[in-house]
C-alpha cells in the first residue's frame, strides 16, 4: 500500500491556529482550508530535517513511524518548493548514526563518480572538437578546443550538452561555431551594447560570420583527406 505523507506548509504570512488559535505559525497543515498548528494536527513531536543531505534524509524517513513533508511557496517561480521533512527524533538520531558509519564510503563513492563523470565529459569535449575540425578543417586547432570546451560545459545547457550535440548533428555543431564567430570575430557584443536590437545585429554580422565559416572550411593545402563535411564520405 502506498503511503501519502501529510503535507507542512510554511505559511508566507502571518496565520494563527483555527483551533488553539495561537501564532504566528512557523509550520502549519491546512485542514478544511484552515491553518491548524503542528501541535493540534499531533506532528508536534517531529523534529525538522532540512533538505540537502540525500542519505540522512533517506534514512530518517525510513526509520520514521510518522514523518511529513514540508513546503513553502515560491512566489516567483509560483509554485510550492520542499524544503525537508518532519521526522521522528530517534529516528533522525539512528539515521545521522548510520551516516556517521559509512561516511568515508559514501566519500570514496563520490570521487568514483566524480571521476566517472568527469572522463565522460572528456569524451564529449573531445568528440566534438573532433566533428568541429572535420567540419571546418582550415579552423585553427586551438579555437576548436575553445569552442568544443565553451559549447559541452557541464550544466551550461549549451550545444554540446544537448542531444542533438551529444550526437554531433551537423546543424548543432554548426550553430556552436557560429555562435563563437558571431561574439568573438564579430561586432556583435558592441552593436547590442550600443542599444541596436539583437535581430538587426544578427543581420548585420551575419555575412562576415559566413565569410569566416567559408574560409575555415576550405581544406588547407597539403593537408589529407579525413570525411568531407558536405557529403560526409571520404574523398575520391
Amino acid at each position: 500500500m502506498d503511503l501519502v505523507a501529510p503535507v507542512v506548509v510554511e505559511p508566507l504570512r502571518r496565520r494563527r491556529c483555527a483551533e488553539c488559535r495561537r501564532g504566528p505559525l512557523e509550520r502549519m497543515i491546512v485542514e478544511y482550508n484552515r491553518p491548524v498548528c503542528l501541535d493540534c494536527a499531533d506532528l508536534g513531536h517531529l523534529v525538522f530535517l532540512r533538505r540537502g543531505d540525500t542519505a540522512l534524509t533517506r534514512r530518517a524517513r525510513e526509520r520514521s513511524a510518522l514523518w511529513a513533508v514540508v513546503v513553502r511557496h515560491n512566489r516567483r517561480r509560483t509554485r510550492y518548493e520542499r524544503q525537508g521533512l518532519l521526522v521522528e527524533e530517534a529516528a533522525l538520531a539512528a539515521a545521522e548514526e548510520a551516516c556517521l558509519a559509512d561516511a568515508e564510503a559514501r566519500a570514496r563513492r563520490r570521487v568514483r563518480d566524480a571521476e566517472r563523470r568527469a572522463v565522460r565529459d572528456a569524451g564529449i569535449t573531445e568528440a566534438l572538437r573532433v566533428e568541429i575540425l572535420r567540419l571546418f578543417p582550415a579552423m585553427p586547432p586551438e579555437r576548436a578546443v575553445e569552442i568544443a570546451v565553451h559549447a559541452s560545459a557541464k550544466g551550461s545547457g549549451r550545444v554540446g550538452r544537448t542531444a542533438a550535440g551529444r550526437a554531433l548533428d551537423r546543424g548543432a555543431v554548426t550553430a556552436a561555431v557560429r555562435a563563437s564567430v558571431r561574439h568573438v570575430d564579430t561586432p556583435y557584443d558592441s552593436l547590442l551594447m550600443r542599444g541596436v536590437p539583437r535581430h538587426q545585429a544578427r543581420t548585420r554580422v551575419s555575412p562576415a560570420i559566413e565569410a569566416v565559416l567559408r574560409s575555415w572550411r576550405e581544406r588547407p593545402p597539403g593537408v589529407p583527406g579525413g570525411t568531407s563535411p558536405d557529403t560526409g564520405t571520404r574523398p575520391a
